[in-house]
């Protein structure tokens, strides 16, 4: 735990997510990954008396803020679990979802709090459970998974190319002796990958494998579009927030294919049927502007898309 220290957390492209994903000031919104609640907030503060928001995280410290924000707005409750409960929420509130938000990934206090493990610049516990009271830490997976298992983690989720030289090392390491820090496994990636490119640090791909593997994060995405699908409204609208390749690849694909579009080969021809219309891409994706990366460096990847539930 962080002994009560409060982390800053500024919400990423702020203007960009309210513009699309506020449509109707007495509707039913759900933020899927409530973090310290600085979209939610923000949505509230558009929202009339009849609206209502449900906020949703798995982690302790932000569901603890999320049963202040509760206890202040009567229009608001937080949920505690993952985000892929649509239809468990759907039910609660008796009306479907006019707009869900995902800002995927992990939260800057998260990121900044060294007893959480999730960076590497920061030495603490090698853990990265978004919920700590749950499941299986980093360091407990790596002190038993097979060698194979652990590149394969380290390159499907991470896309590191050097995922069996690593992998290699990290069992090598463990019969000497247990990894149980990030930064005993940082140096260990480095001492086999070298210094890497300037401005990146060589575990970074690693850290992010790890993390999605142990919180398995694209199976609970991939789930929550799924669900999407039978919780919009009829007008209501899908926003996704994503910070690499893999997540955005999901959202982008998952919105082509339910857009009634089969993917086109060569000469625009069709390679597949063509699906039923259940969903309207509005626009092209959206990144963050000059302004808010120079104040805010993390928004630098963050790509939104959004969706529309159609009849």
């Amino acid at each position: 735990m962080n002994n009560g220290k409060q982390y800053a957390h500024q919400p990423v492209m702020l203007e960009e997510v309210l513009e699309m994903w506020f449509t109707r000031d007495d509707g039913f919104y759900v933020d899927g990954t409530f973090g310290r609640g600085g979209h939610s907030r923000a949505l509230l503060s558009l929202l009339s008396p009849a609206g209502r928001l449900t906020g949703v995280d798995r982690d302790p410290q932000a569901v603890a803020t999320g049963e202040q924000l509760e206890a202040e707005d009567s229009r608001f409750r937080i949920h505690a679990g993952r985000f892929d409960c649509l239809p468990e929420l759907v039910s609660e509130a008796g009306r479907p979802i006019d707009g869900l938000l995902l800002d995927l990934g992990v939260s800057s206090p998260q990121l900044d709090d060294a007893s959480r493990g999730f960076s590497f610049l920061r030495d603490g516990p090698l853990d990265m459970r978004m919920d700590p009271g749950s499941g299986e830490s980093v360091a407990d997976w790596l002190a038993r998974a097979d060698e194979k298992d652990i590149a394969d983690v380290l390159y499907r989720f991470g896309e590191e190319r050097k995922s069996r030289r690593i992998a290699r090392a990290i069992v090598a390491r463990r019969q000497e002796t247990p990894l149980r820090t990030t930064r005993q496994l940082a140096d260990l990636i480095e001492s086999v990958l070298g210094k890497g490119d300037p401005g990146k640090h060589p575990a970074t791909r690693s850290f992010q494998a790890l993390r999605i593997h142990i919180n398995r994060e694209l199976e609970a995405l991939e789930a929550t579009l799924a669900q999407t699908l039978e919780t919009l409204a009829i007008g209501g609208r899908l926003a996704v927030i994503s910070f690499h390749s893999l997540e955005d690849r999901l959202v982008k694909l998952f919105i082509r294919d339910q857009s009634g579009m089969a993917p086109r080969g060569r000469g625009g021809l069709p390679l597949g049927e063509e699906t039923p219309q259940r969903l309207r891409p509005l626009g092209k994706a959206r990144r963050a502007g000059e302004e808010e990366v120079r104040h805010n460096p993390r928004a630098r990847s963050a790509v939104l898309r959004v969706a529309e539930r159609v009849a």
